[in-house]
């Protein structure tokens, strides 16, 4: 007899140059918006500051959403 187990599926996300996101969580919480996006690292601008950082590619979905202001205060 088999077990079966639960397992969580991660899907790596096809960000689009100038597609505008929300990070909920950990250090690059916040609106970015995709400057550059390359074979392991993508640029992001924060649409507030002008600062820009660049990092992996590990961004999976989590929801879409409609709304009215962006980026957030």
């Amino acid at each position: 007899m088999e077990t079966e187990h639960e397992v969580t599926v991660f899907k790596e996300y096809p960000l689009q140059m100038g597609q505008k996101i929300h990070i909920v969580d950990g250090s690059r919480h916040g609106d970015w918006l995709v400057v550059k996006i390359g074979s392991r690292k993508i640029r992001l601008r924060c649409p507030v500051s002008g600062v820009e950082i660049e990092c992996d590619r590990i961004f999976f979905f989590f929801e879409e959403r409609r709304q009215e202001k962006w980026p957030s205060e």
